[in-house]
């Protein structure tokens, strides 16, 4: 039997390796898994070493990297994103891509609103005019990000995971004066698409709760599976810090209920 794959898709500010803890947890279970990361990431420290690798990067470019890789398999894929990830994930699975997809904190799709923190955020993180990338100090971090752990968990977490995120992306999604990328725009009425599972942390100062409903929201005219799961008193680092296995868990429980299994029957 052939086994089903699992393709993750990491968000803005870390890397591809931050994925690995789940690689390790839906292999165990049987799934075929990957965490490609983005066109261009090298090594965590070559990264921070030059911010600015990857400074030419766009949501257009990286959803066309990420496409070409889930038409690249012999299965259409579980697609699970964090974040940009998420987005990415739902525009894949709109376009049949894959068989079922995860979006934890996605970034919003479809016109919804960043939140306005979102935009002081980043200029205290270090943005501005003509900057390729913006970074996130250990501070930042933790008080944007990994809001809900304790300093010691935030800094690890930060020095573990944490890179520059590229300015045009950011742009793309909504934070500059060009306004949002056309893949910010999600087919929400495709009936024939797989089961989807929206994600959120209640305590998430990056991508809000609010906007995770606001896309399942969205949703609702379709006769397509969608789930939302809200974990409380979670920040947008639900899936790297120390209650990832929660979230994977309850992702995995997710895809046996929708009878996703790690083997294909009959193959």
């Amino acid at each position: 039997m052939k086994r089903t794959p699992v393709v993750f898709i990491h968000g803005a500010w870390l890397h591809a390796l931050s994925w690995e803890p789940w690689v390790e947890r839906f292999t165990s279970r049987g799934f075929r898994t990957f965490a490609p990361g983005w066109p261009g990431e090298g090594p965590v420290r070559d990264m921070r070493e030059a911010p600015d690798t990857l400074g030419g990067l766009g949501l257009d470019a990286l959803t066309d990297h990420y496409a070409a890789f889930v038409r690249s398999l012999d299965t259409a894929p579980v697609i699970v994103g964090h974040s940009v990830g998420g987005l990415i994930a739902q525009h894949l699975l709109a376009a049949d891509l894959g068989c079922a997809a995860v979006a934890i904190a996605p970034a919003p799709i479809n016109a919804i609103a960043l939140p306005a923190s979102f935009a002081r955020l980043l200029s205290t993180a270090g943005s501005g005019p003509g900057r390729a990338s913006v970074t996130l100090s250990p501070q930042v971090f933790q008080r944007v990000f990994a809001n809900t752990v304790a300093v010691q968990e935030a800094r690890r977490l930060h020095e573990q995971h944490v890179v520059p995120a590229p300015s045009r992306l950011l742009a793309d999604l909504g934070c500059g004066a060009g306004g949002c990328s056309p893949h910010t725009a999600v087919d929400v009425a495709n009936a024939a698409r797989g089961p989807l599972l929206l994600v959120s942390g209640q305590e998430d100062r990056l991508v809000p709760d609010a906007a995770t409903r606001a896309a399942f929201k969205q949703y609702g005219d379709t006769a397509a599976v969608t789930d939302l799961k809200q974990f409380a008193d979670r920040a947008h680092s639900l899936v790297i810090d120390s209650g990832w296995r929660q979230v994977a868990d309850h992702v995995l429980g997710w895809l046996h209920e929708q009878g996703v299994r790690a083997h294909t029957p009959g193959s």
